[in-house]
């Protein structure tokens, strides 16, 4: 956003510098800025058929205007401020949404992928993994069920799109109604894929 003003950040209660995240299938994550914005984003993972990334797919005007119209139902008292900046990028994501672990190089190398999202807050956790896998070591973090299996390839294409645009679809709608599974997400859940996986 541009910078708030004093009165702005007292409207809204945010007094400190928290970051925040709320809890839908296709959240939201705000903190405040060093000059004073609101850092906003999250919500669409946009899936491009064929695994398609690069800086044609960073800019996307109807995802931005989407996550402005999310800010102003979180904020209605900041109606009107103005976004300065967007962006947008590739997202590291596997079948079950959540990290995996693995080892190459004979053991020498360690590599964590998957975060879908939720890296910052979690990779110190992926590296104290990766070092545990390194020395080779049978620890709390490597006994879990995370670490020890590997997530479900995604099928090839066209099943990739029509599976990830469904299932898109199924989350939004979740979240529209009080996060009420529909019987494809309960499914996916069953068979250990997604994010309640």
């Amino acid at each position: 956003t541009e910078p708030l003003t004093a009165e702005q950040w007292a409207a809204i209660g945010w007094s400190g510098r928290e970051g925040l995240s709320d809890a839908g299938n296709q959240f939201h994550y705000y903190r405040p800025t060093d000059d004073g914005r609101i850092l906003w984003g999250g919500y669409d993972a946009i899936y491009h058929r064929g695994n398609g990334f690069g800086p044609e797919y960073d800019v996307d005007h109807e995802a931005f205007a989407r996550l402005a119209q999310h800010f102003f139902q979180t904020f209605p008292v900041l109606e009107g401020l103005s976004f300065t900046h967007g962006w947008g990028g590739a997202i590291d994501t596997c079948s079950r949404f959540s990290p995996f672990w693995g080892t190459a190089h004979g053991g020498r190398t360690a590599y964590v992928a998957g975060y879908t999202g939720l890296g910052v807050g979690s990779s110190r956790f992926g590296a104290a993994v990766m070092l545990d896998l390194l020395d080779g070591l049978a620890t709390e973090r490597t006994s879990l069920e995370m670490v020890r299996r590997r997530p479900i390839p995604f099928p090839p294409e066209p099943v990739r799109s029509i599976g990830i645009n469904w299932t898109t679809r199924a989350l939004a709608k979740a979240d529209r109604e009080a996060g009420r599974r529909n019987l494809w997400l309960r499914t996916l859940d069953r068979l250990g894929l997604g994010f309640d996986s």
